[in-house]
């Protein structure tokens, strides 16, 4: 990847690995589908703002197209992973967010030609998944009440994240990414509006700051920022090495767990995080690739260059 894709892929590990926390944290007050609605809210507001500001006009040509990403890649897996982690931990739910590569790796395999599975593919997805449940292997016991319809809500989302990742790599001739970015929130937030309606009636203002500054962190910098960095790296990189960005998730949450929450230092971290540096390097390295896909990734990179 080129340097300024290495800067996405590093800030959107750092941003959405910390998400996890934050869901947690706005979870004490709002239920699940009231979180994402705010969280698309901010991030729709936020989109608008910078299509105002930067003078850009919005494609209503493919309506369709952020239907469709709209409701797999943001309200069905935001509802599901925010449910999720009311029944399990937030680490487990990032172990298992971390299983996107996986699934889109699969579903990319049979819709993009230059994704194809190839052994080395698959090792270095192999050895990033080893890390991060190394990373979180003293935290698999944690709150068993409903666990398992927990993990079986984040294996959904995560196979809604890959196959909604693979869409938009399918499309993006037809749409530039921020036009994906505004589409897919706002088409989001009709979907999950009804459903916070139905389910958590009536509808309450959090009234706590912790939970407001949550829920803008999550639309503002974990929705807007880092949707138009993940739609411009799958059009630039393609949707199986961007995907591996969910393997910096668990090691961002044992940082954050060192630092805020005075987590004791130990070997996991190291040995794990060294696991998934290796997986992602070992997938994004041109020298692992085979000639084909060299060539085509070359020729993307060489064209997205400003």
């Amino acid at each position: 990847m080129s340097v300024k894709n290495w800067f996405k892929f590093i800030i959107l590990g750092l941003v959405w690995g910390s998400s996890f926390m934050w869901i947690k944290i706005a979870l004490q007050e709002v239920g699940p589908f009231t979180l994402v609605f705010f969280r698309v809210l901010f991030a729709t507001v936020g989109l608008i703002v910078y299509f105002l500001i930067t003078k850009r006009k919005f494609d209503l040509r493919s309506l369709w197209i952020y239907a469709v990403i709209g409701f797999f890649n943001v309200a069905l897996p935001f509802a599901l992973i925010s449910w999720s982690e009311k029944h399990i931990s937030s680490g487990l739910a990032s172990i298992l967010n971390s299983t996107v590569p996986l699934f889109t790796m699969l579903i990319a395999s049979f819709f993009v030609e230059e994704d194809r599975l190839t052994f080395k593919r698959i090792l270095g997805l192999l050895i990033g998944f080893s890390g991060v449940v190394v990373l979180m292997s003293n935290r698999l016991g944690e709150e068993t009440e409903k666990q398992g319809f927990g993990i079986i809500a984040m294996l959904i989302a995560a196979c809604s994240y890959g196959a909604s990742a693979v869409f938009a790599r399918r499309t993006n001739h037809q749409v530039n990414p921020q036009d994906q970015s505004l589409g897919q929130y706002a088409t989001g937030i009709l979907f999950i509006a009804p459903a916070m309606l139905i389910w958590e009636a009536p509808f309450q203002l959090p009234v706590l700051g912790s939970t407001y500054l949550a829920l803008v962190w999550l639309g503002l910098l974990g929705s807007f920022v880092a949707a138009l960095l993940w739609f411009g790296m799958i059009n630039e990189v393609g949707p199986s090495r961007t995907s591996m960005v969910t393997y910096v998730f668990p090691l961002v949450g044992v940082v954050l767990g060192l630092v805020v929450l005075k987590e004791p230092l130990d070997w996991r971290l190291y040995v794990g995080g060294a696991l998934v540096l290796a997986g992602i390097i070992v997938v994004n390295s041109k020298r692992f690739m085979s000639g084909h896909a060299r060539k085509t990734r070359l020729i993307e990179e060489g064209s997205s260059h400003d």
